[in-house]
């Protein structure tokens, strides 16, 4: 008893995450989306917030201030001369500066040369599809930085299909040609590639979303392995705002607790997701009241509310193995 309890006791070795995203001062978008789970999850996170808003830009309304590129070198300066500048997680969102983001690869390269082992989470945000269209909802002059920069120092990345299609140059209309181009993407530098979402038929209906998943490691010997996995999940009818940066947060802490399983990581993350709008989405209508929309601020996902959940969520989503 006494050793299982002293096992117990042990302190996990601290595990520390830079985030650097919007912050929002109501609701759950960037930093304020990942920081919440990252915590309940046991991680250490730093926040550099990109931009500071009053709420997000769904709002009829917002105001604040955005961080520049030399800013965000002055806050990682402060850092680097207390010597605090070492962490085992980068995690990256939504930015619209391209010189903010060659920052961002020049901050990550510099802690990889601290910390060969540092893991960086990067979302791609880019754009997204309305009625099978894509458009982009950042500067043009952004996918190549991402293309030819960020990608090839990423170790995990979330696009959804929209800007895997982006990345790679290539049109995604079938499962096949998802698993090419996560692939590619493979081959452009990151272990590990979730397609979020995509327009691919479920054989479960029109109201399933198909994820899909590839985790590709090299073994002792040189060999690679790659792992992928097919997730089919119910659809919320509503728009929410922040989900893709709650997704990827919990994707960070779930493949850092299964490292080499990314059917377990994902199960986690996307059930974990599920139950947190789908809890949105009751208190949202309740809100609105009958038969009405629920309006941007009923919508801000229920993130405290949502915490057990986040903690240990109950599968309620299988992937498949391919």
């Amino acid at each position: 008893q006494a050793a299982r309890r002293g096992a117990a006791m042990e302190p996990e070795r601290e595990c520390r995450v830079l985030s650097i995203q919007s912050h929002v001062v109501r609701g759950y978008v960037g930093n304020k989306a990942a920081t919440f789970p990252l915590q309940v999850l046991g991680f250490e996170v730093d926040t550099v917030n990109s931009v500071q808003f009053s709420n997000h830009t769904g709002y009829a309304h917002w105001k604040g201030q955005v961080l520049n590129s030399d800013e965000l070198h002055e806050l990682y300066e402060g850092l680097k001369l207390n010597k605090v500048n070492r962490y085992d997680y980068v995690l990256t969102g939504y930015t619209r500066d391209t010189s903010f983001l060659a920052m961002v690869v020049d901050i990550v390269q510099e802690l990889k040369q601290q910390n060969s082992n540092l893991v960086y989470v990067c979302d791609p945000v880019m754009g997204d599809k309305w009625n099978g269209e894509g458009s982009m909802y950042v500067p043009k002059d952004l996918l190549p930085v991402y293309r030819d920069k960020v990608v090839p120092v990423a170790d995990i990345i979330t696009p959804n299909q929209f800007e895997a299609e982006l990345l790679t140059g290539r049109k995604i209309h079938t499962e096949k040609e998802a698993l090419e181009v996560m692939d590619m993407l493979h081959a452009m530098g990151p272990e590990t590639v979730v397609i979020t979402s995509s327009d691919l038929q479920s054989s479960l209906g029109n109201d399933y979303l198909i994820a899909l998943g590839s985790h590709r490691r090299t073994k002792a010997d040189g060999t690679k392995v790659t792992q992928r996995i097919r997730m089919e999940s119910p659809k919320v009818d509503a728009v929410f705002v922040g989900t893709g940066d709650l997704f990827a947060a919990m994707l960070l802490a779930w493949t850092h607790k299964h490292p080499n399983n990314l059917k377990v990581a994902c199960e986690k993350t996307v059930s974990a997701m599920q139950h947190v709008l789908q809890r949105t989405i009751k208190c949202a209508k309740a809100q609105a009241g009958e038969g009405n929309k629920p309006n941007s601020a009923q919508l801000e996902l229920r993130m405290v509310q949502s915490k057990k959940d986040i903690e240990n969520p109950d599968i309620i989503v299988k992937a498949t193995v391919l």
